[in-house]
């Protein structure tokens, strides 16, 4: 039995996927977190399914969370601290600020684990390492959007009640605020990510650095009541435009600053485009660290 070997078989084949190390620091797989799109939708939903899975009150969390926090706050800065609310509800002048921060705060704390908590699969199984931080991302999207939800229950109960609420068109940049947080809590995850193959302390600080992080932005207390002194440095802070501007869109409370959402709204920019290059030039390596 004679074996023909095709000597032009190597230039008739044609691969349908080649896979191949990223030398440049900007040779970002952008094109094939899309093609893993189909992934990324299994990860999201994992993700929501997973986050509650064998407890007892399952997704009742997601709306009890924000509630039980909403009234701590009410009780210890609205009551007991009598901390200014600038005439506002104190439920909806808390629950909003809260509803944000979760998001932002979740979105950095998870992301900034990719790598530790993922090294398993990345060890194994080839897809763009982008598609883990951008399920996360997605995946407490679906938890603001109910989280939200719940909050606009208040709202709506205050309006009809006659409270002083006074919402107004800024409401239609409510997409624009949610993608500079996203893209904020991405970007800045993914640098904190890749610095933990190498530091793991990092993760431990990172949980009391974002408890701290939320006292320099205005989520307990109005803009308003903070000294010209130092309001900068709150100002300096990109969360804090997105929170009074939230505010000022929905309860008319505090005053909308235009140059400040576009500095938070660049400052978004420039950390997701250097989380994206560090986490590119990380993945590469990250098996012989972690």
């Amino acid at each position: 039995m004679n074996t023909v070997i095709d000597d032009n078989f190597d230039e008739k084949a044609e691969w349908d996927e080649i896979i191949q190390p990223h030398t440049h620091l900007l040779d970002l797989p952008l094109k094939e977190v899309w093609r893993y799109r189909d992934l990324l939708f299994l990860l999201v939903k994992r993700d929501f399914v997973a986050t509650y899975k064998q407890t007892i009150l399952g997704p009742i969390w997601f709306f009890l969370q924000p509630i039980l926090t909403t009234l701590t706050f009410t009780l210890i800065f609205g009551r007991i601290a009598k901390i200014s609310t600038d005439g506002m509800p104190m439920l909806l002048f808390y629950m909003a600020g809260i509803t944000l921060w979760n998001y932002f705060s979740e979105c950095i704390n998870r992301t900034a684990t990719v790598f530790k908590d993922n090294e398993a699969v990345f060890g194994k199984v080839y897809f763009p390492r982008l598609v883990m931080p951008l399920s996360i991302v997605i995946s407490n999207l679906v938890k603001l959007c109910i989280q939200f939800s719940l909050f606009l229950l208040f709202w709506i109960y205050y309006i009809v009640t006659g409270n002083a609420v006074h919402p107004n068109m800024a409401i239609l940049l409510t997409p624009i605020l949610i993608i500079i947080m996203g893209g904020l809590g991405l970007g800045f995850g993914m640098i904190i990510s890749a610095m933990t193959t190498k530091y793991r302390d990092l993760s431990f600080l990172l949980t009391f650095g974002i408890q701290l992080l939320m006292y320099a932005t205005p989520v307990i207390y109005p803009l308003s009541s903070i000294s010209s002194k130092y309001k900068w440095l709150i100002m300096a802070n990109p969360m804090s435009s997105v929170i009074e501007t939230f505010r000022y869109a929905f309860l008319g409370s505090g005053v909308f600053n235009g140059s400040g959402l576009s500095y938070s709204a660049g400052f978004m920019i420039i950390i997701m485009a250097l989380g994206t290059i560090i986490f590119n030039k990380v993945e590469k390596s990250f098996m012989d660290t972690v």
